[in-house]
């Protein structure tokens, strides 16, 4: 099978340097935003003593997260992006989940919001909570390193992309989404509010049930047999 072919442009006229290059252009938001994020995250560490052991153990499981993501992010970097699918409904899910998973949760940590909402469950809760967070954190890592520079932030196949199936995806087809799914049960369970703890499970199932069958269909395409033969001994998220 032959991936598609892109068009080859003819030669393009010369920038004009008093015009901002699109990729000056799209890295601003995204330096407000890290930015921002920094900011949110120093005072919510700075609070720590008033959000409590369960709050502070979300803040630094979502550290870790991110400990594992960015050097991941990193690899693949320089790889060539041969087919992408990038609708409108995969962008206001990716906002969600941004919003629901990082925003809200910084905010009730770094500033008190959202304080209205809160509720009260058991002591164990909380315990439990935080005993999540282990599988969560070493499947979210083993996820990364199995994947090594077949993983993709989004809906697309790289250059030289291949199949894996060793690792945890020897017995899984979706062992990423399998470590964000117990983080995501575990949120409401340490932060205990319904804005900035609870919304991150419908946010996170929207975009489960919108990517993960467009992920397995550009997988059948890309790999035919292969890929049948693979889904047929793997669970999704759980191990057949």
């Amino acid at each position: 099978m032959t991936m598609p072919q892109s068009a080859v442009p003819g030669p393009a006229a010369p920038p004009d340097a008093s015009m901002p290059r699109p990729s000056m252009m799209k890295s601003a938001p995204s330096l407000v935003t890290f930015g921002l994020s920094i900011v949110l995250l120093v005072v919510a560490v700075v609070r720590w003593p008033e959000n409590g052991w369960a709050a502070s153990l979300w803040l630094a499981a979502f550290l870790a997260m991110w400990v594992i993501r960015v050097p991941a992010s990193m690899r693949v970097s320089g790889n060539r992006i041969v087919e992408a699918r990038r609708g409108t409904s995969e962008l206001f899910v990716l906002a969600a989940m941004f919003v629901t998973m990082m925003v809200l949760p910084l905010l009730y940590l770094s500033f008190g919001a959202f304080r209205f909402a809160d509720y009260t469950l058991p002591a164990w809760a909380a315990v439990l909570g935080a005993v999540l967070q282990v599988p969560f954190l070493w499947l979210f890592w083993r996820s990364h390193a199995d994947l090594g520079r077949n993983w993709s932030p989004g809906l697309e196949v790289r250059e030289g992309h291949e199949l894996v199936v060793r690792g945890v995806y020897a017995r899984i087809r979706h062992p990423m989404y399998a470590a964000l799914w117990i983080s995501v049960l575990a949120q409401p369970l340490l932060l205990q509010n319904w804005i900035a703890g609870a919304l991150v499970v419908p946010a996170f199932a929207a975009l489960w049930l919108l990517r993960v069958p467009q992920e397995e269909a550009m997988m059948r395409t890309r790999f035919g047999a292969e890929y049948e033969a693979y889904a047929a001994r793997t669970g999704r998220i759980w191990p057949s």
